[in-house]
């Protein structure tokens, strides 16, 4: 064999080396790297043995050195209210990259806190030093046992509270029960006791969950007013950036959520989000947000401000704010 022979050789190998290490490289970038994270599902799926293994750590990449994303349990928690807006207040939230929140409602502390504190990390995404890990459960804001729940985890856990004038909102409530349920009784029926007398079923849920200061008078059991943060669900559909804004310092962070990320979508009647970068069209919620109203007798409308006026002015002196629901 010449030595111009073993030179080819010699070339084709090392390319061929060359090749086989790049081809590796690639396969390991594709699947060792890359993790999908937790869509939004109408049910939550037990996780699977490796979460339930002792507790996740920091992993280690290829160099050895190690990566700091990791499951956390969540610093910071939207614990209501259900159709007050906390749906599009998380959506806002995510653009912010120092936010690292679950898009599904894991319902730990009223639903599955039997599983313990190392499943509900392991729902968790992934998050790096100085990024806060939140969820969304406005269930939470009125189930008895959560207050005391979600203390025993963190005494420093940020709680964020989004409200809506309470008529309003057990409308919204009631159109979003009927469009699952078509066949129960009309709003009217519903919301009182005894018509003849007139006097209201505060206990009916759609009801019962706009009587904020008795929800929150539990939380302040446990929690002091600083950790306790508002949002306007009103404001938040007519000044998103305003009330984002208030949020993010809440939360410590710099306000990165700005005006310039919104619009207003004139047929939904809510902010949507600018077209994000990559995306061929604006984002908005879902089919389910901004729904019509069902359409509710003006004269039982004016009994339920009456019944729930002295709550909201009981309301507005715990916490310092009126928010001026008629």
């Amino acid at each position: 064999v010449s030595t111009a022979d073993l030179r080819r050789l010699f070339h084709r190998l090392t390319i061929a080396s060359s090749l086989s290490i790049l081809c590796f490289s690639l396969v390991y970038l594709l699947t060792g790297c890359c993790e999908s994270e937790l869509t939004e599902t109408s049910e939550l799926k037990t996780p699977t043995r490796e979460f339930l293994v002792g507790h996740p750590g920091l992993e280690a990449n290829s160099s050895g050195k190690e990566w700091t994303a990791t499951r956390r349990l969540p610093q910071a928690l939207i614990i209501g209210v259900k159709k007050g807006g906390t749906r599009a207040l998380l959506e806002f939230l995510r653009l912010h990259p120092d936010i690292r929140a679950l898009g599904s409602e894991p319902h730990f502390f009223d639903r599955h806190y039997a599983r313990g504190l190392d499943w509900y990390r392991s729902m968790m995404p992934k998050a790096l030093d100085g990024q806060i890990v939140m969820e969304k459960t406005p269930r939470y804001f009125v189930t008895v046992e959560t207050p005391e729940r979600v203390h025993s985890m963190s005494q420093d856990v940020k709680l964020i509270v989004v409200v809506r004038d309470p008529v309003t909102r057990a409308i919204s409530d009631y159109t979003q029960i009927i469009s699952k349920t078509p066949n129960i009784p009309p709003f009217e029926s519903l919301v009182f006791k005894n018509h003849s007398t007139g006097q209201i079923d505060s206990l009916w849920s759609p009801l019962w969950i706009g009587l904020y200061a008795q929800h929150l008078e539990r939380w302040l059991t446990w929690f002091p007013r600083t950790q306790i943060h508002l949002v306007s669900g009103e404001r938040l559909i007519s000044d998103p950036a305003g009330e984002l804004g208030r949020v993010q310092d809440f939360l410590g962070l710099q306000r990165i959520v700005t005006d310039k990320h919104f619009y207003f979508n004139k047929t939904k009647g809510f902010p949507c989000l600018k077209k994000p970068e990559g995306s061929s069209k604006p984002h908005c919620l879902g089919k389910t947000k901004g729904r019509t109203h069902a359409s509710i007798d003006p004269e039982v409308m004016q009994r339920l401000r009456d019944f729930y006026k002295p709550h909201n002015q009981r309301f507005y002196q715990m916490v310092g704010q009126d928010f001026g629901w008629q």
